[in-house]
């Protein structure tokens, strides 16, 4: 199916899937938006499965790509944090309605963290699955050589082997210091709904220690961090789906 359009102030064309609620469903519950991660896009196994599970239940979804990102318009190089959460802000101003159930993956997750500061009242409650908050300072600057940040620092633009056969991708130095506006794990995270957290023992993308300590962050009293063992980053094995579904379910009332 092809997507929608929403075209933001500065000319970007998001695309995005938007399906409402059915009539006949409770009326209480809340929508779902799906926040990808980074380089990834709407078209992901997490992002589809659970597109196939709010429709069986008349639950209202929506899933987006961010600018540079899979339909959207715009290039990865130019991408920054701050612009990524704008298009998800827009998403779910324009697009999204009423209180939201807000799944975030990896990055994903630290776009969820953003909009449930910037939409407290919206957001009902959060799924992180893998979440990378605050990924660019606290895990990858750190784990660059120094040849890589010199080439960052001088030329603006370092190319990452990535470990997941897609080629390289750029890291640049407007990505890690355009970021620095947006970290949340420098104190608490004001958040008090409900939040589940889905992490892989065999993640070697972001390390356990680092989704506690943002588990921690957050001041809400209902967070459960559930640790599978087996799981890698993407969580994406049929096992894993069905834990992500039975979270949004849980966070939903039913």
């Amino acid at each position: 199916m092809k997507p929608s359009i929403l075209t933001r102030e500065n000319g970007a064309a998001i695309a995005y899937h938007h399906s409402p609620a059915r009539a006949s469903s409770s009326q209480d519950q809340p929508g779902v938006i799906f926040c990808g991660g980074f380089k990834s896009d709407m078209a992901g196994v997490k992002a589809t499965t659970l597109q196939e599970f709010c429709g069986r239940r008349g639950q209202q979804y929506t899933r987006f790509d961010y600018q540079g990102h899979g339909a959207s318009s715009g290039d990865f190089v130019d991408g920054a944090i701050g612009e990524w959460r704008d298009d998800l802000l827009e998403v779910c101003d324009r697009v999204a309605q009423g209180p939201q159930i807000v799944v975030g993956s990896s990055m994903g997750g630290w776009m969820a963290l953003l909009l449930a500061l910037a939409r407290p009242a919206r957001v009902r409650g959060l799924v992180l699955v893998a979440p990378a908050a605050d990924f660019t300072d606290a895990l990858l600057w750190p784990s660059l050589s120094a040849a890589a940040r010199r080439q960052i620092e001088i030329e603006g633009v370092w190319l990452r082997p990535s470990i997941y056969d897609d080629g390289p991708y750029p890291i640049t130095r407007r990505l890690i210091e355009e970021a620095r506006a947006h970290l949340v794990l420098d104190g608490p995270i004001p958040f008090t709904g409900p939040v589940r957290v889905l992490h892989g023992l065999e993640d070697e993308t972001i390390p356990v220690e680092h989704v506690l300590k943002t588990a921690n962050a957050i001041t809400s009293r209902d967070v459960v961090v559930s640790l599978i063992k087996g799981g890698d980053h993407r969580l994406s094995s049929p096992a894993d789906l069905e834990r992500l579904c039975a979270a949004v379910a849980e966070l939903s009332g039913q």
